[in-house]
């Protein structure tokens, strides 16, 4: 059928809005011609198969989240093998044991990052670096409690930007893996 690709979309499925059913988002991947089409969590998360390039992927389901849900939502699209590379690229080994201490922050297109501007903000404790198309961004007093976490994207700003904690980065690493 074709790669195994990974589609990250940002913000589905938050506080009540951009609602994706992911069984009706597979239905909508199959009838575009995905197949074996995967998806991990409510989250927007999604593996399946297509002869088709990242680029042309990205704006199809654009084009598939318009059309089928009614929403338009930046969406982040990976290989397997960029994915583990990214798992692997991990700068902050501490955060091994603890993998919901440690978000990905995946970026697409022209990225601008004020590193300065975000050190300033960051708590103790709280670490991040950015390796080729990644920002880590680790804190072990939750992301939730990080004052930093909520204005990231000030200071982080790309084309498209989704982030995973490195929990559901490892799932998701799995189910492409099957």
């Amino acid at each position: 059928m074709g790669q195994t690709w990974i589609a990250l979309l940002r913000g589905v499925n938050v506080g009540g809005h951009g609602k994706l059913p992911m069984a009706a988002f597979r239905q909508s991947l199959q009838s575009v011609g995905y197949g074996n089409v995967r998806t991990y969590v409510q989250s927007g998360n999604a593996v399946f198969e297509s002869e088709r390039d990242a680029g042309e992927i990205s704006a199809q389901i654009t084009g598939v989240l318009e059309t089928d849900f009614g929403f338009s939502r930046p969406v982040f699209v990976m290989s397997p093998d960029a994915l583990e590379m990214a798992i692997a690229a991990n700068p902050f080994k501490a955060a091994l044991a603890e993998p919901k201490s440690l978000h990905l922050f995946f970026c697409g297109g022209a990225v601008n990052f004020d590193v300065h501007g975000f050190a300033e903000i960051c708590d103790q404790g709280e670490q991040f670096d950015f390796v080729k198309n990644v920002f880590y961004f680790y804190t072990t007093n939750g992301f939730g409690r990080s004052k930093a976490s909520q204005k990231i994207e000030k200071f982080l700003q790309a084309d498209v930007v989704t982030a995973r904690n490195l929990n559901s980065c490892r799932n998701i690493a799995t189910l492409a893996q099957g």
